[in-house]
C-alpha cells in the first residue's frame, strides 16, 4: 500500500490553486470484511488504520446522492499516509478539507474497486499516547450538501487600530457551521481586522463566504468577535449548545 499515496498526485480537477494543493493527497484503501477489538489492533500493529466510509444520511445529514444511503463500507488505510496528510494539512483544516479516496481491491493490487471524494468527520485517537485508532469519513460527491463546522481564522491584527490602542480580541467562536455543497467546501473563514476599532464587533451575517454556503444559526446576529479594551473582557452569551448540534 505504501507505493500507493507516493505515486497519487490528483484527483480534484479545478481551477482553484487552494483545491489542488489539498487534492495532492489521495487516501488509499482496501475493503476490511470484520470488525471487533481483536481484528482493529492487528491491523494497528500491521501499520494500518481501521477507518469506514458512510453514505450520506448515515452521517450529517443533507441531499442525497446516488450512493446508497444504506450502505457503510469498512476499510483500512495506512497509518503512514494519514499521519502524512495529517502533517502538510493545518490540523485546524483536516475536517474541512475534502480528500479523493480510492479503494483498492487489496495490498499492493491496482484494481480500483471504487473512488470518490470524502470529508473526515472523526479521527479516533488513544487519550493517553495519542495513537491514531481509527478514522471516519463521509461520502462528499459533487451535488452533496454536509454540516461542517469551519474554523475561523483571523487576520489583520498587526494593523488593527483597536489593538494598536490597547485592546484585546475576543475570539467568541472558534469555527461556525454551515450546510456545505460539497464542491463549495472552505477550509477556513477568515476575519479581517484590519479596520476594527475598540468597540467594533463581527456577526455571522457579516462573514462573507460562498452564496450557496447555509448558515446553520439560529441567530445570524450572534458576534463571533469583537475589540475590548482590557477592562471589558468578560465572554459573550454562548448559542445553545443544542443550535451546534446535527
Amino acid at each position: 500500500m505504501s507505493k500507493w499515496w507516493r505515486l497519487a498526485s490528483g484527483g480534484l480537477k479545478t481551477t482553484s490553486t487552494e483545491l489542488r494543493q489539498r487534492s495532492f493527497h489521495t487516501i488509499q484503501a482496501i475493503p476490511r470484511d470484520f470488525t471487533g477489538n481483536r481484528v482493529s489492533a492487528r491491523d494497528r500493529a500491521q501499520g494500518r488504520i481501521p477507518a469506514v466510509v458512510f453514505a450520506q444520511s448515515n452521517a450529517t445529514g443533507g441531499t442525497q446522492t446516488d450512493r446508497s444511503v444504506s450502505r457503510k463500507q469498512l476499510l483500512t488505510t495506512e497509518k503512514k499516509q494519514i499521519q502524512s496528510i495529517l502533517e502538510s494539512v493545518n490540523p485546524s483544516f483536516f475536517y474541512s478539507t475534502i480528500f479523493p479516496l480510492h479503494i483498492r481491491a487489496g495490498s499492493g493490487s491496482s484494481m480500483l474497486l471504487e473512488s470518490g471524494n470524502v470529508l473526515p468527520v472523526k479521527l479516533h485517537r488513544d487519550e493517553e499516547t495519542g495513537r491514531i485508532l481509527n478514522l471516519v469519513l463521509v461520502w462528499a460527491d459533487k451535488g452533496t450538501e454536509l454540516k461542517v463546522d469551519l474554523p475561523i481564522v483571523y487576520k489583520g491584527e498587526d494593523v488593527c487600530p483597536g489593538l494598536k490602542k490597547g485592546g484585546v480580541l475576543q475570539k467568541i467562536r472558534t469555527s461556525i457551521r454551515y450546510m456545505c455543497p460539497s464542491e463549495h467546501i472552505p477550509q477556513k473563514i477568515e476575519i479581517d481586522l484590519s479596520n476594527l476599532d475598540i468597540g467594533d464587533r463581527v456577526l455571522m451575517n457579516d462573514l462573507k463566504v460562498h452564496p450557496e454556503l447555509k448558515l446553520l444559526s439560529k441567530n445570524e446576529t450572534m458576534p463571533v468577535c469583537k475589540i475590548v479594551t482590557t477592562d471589558m473582557e468578560f465572554p459573550e452569551p454562548a448559542e445553545e449548545a443544542a443550535e451546534s448540534e446535527p
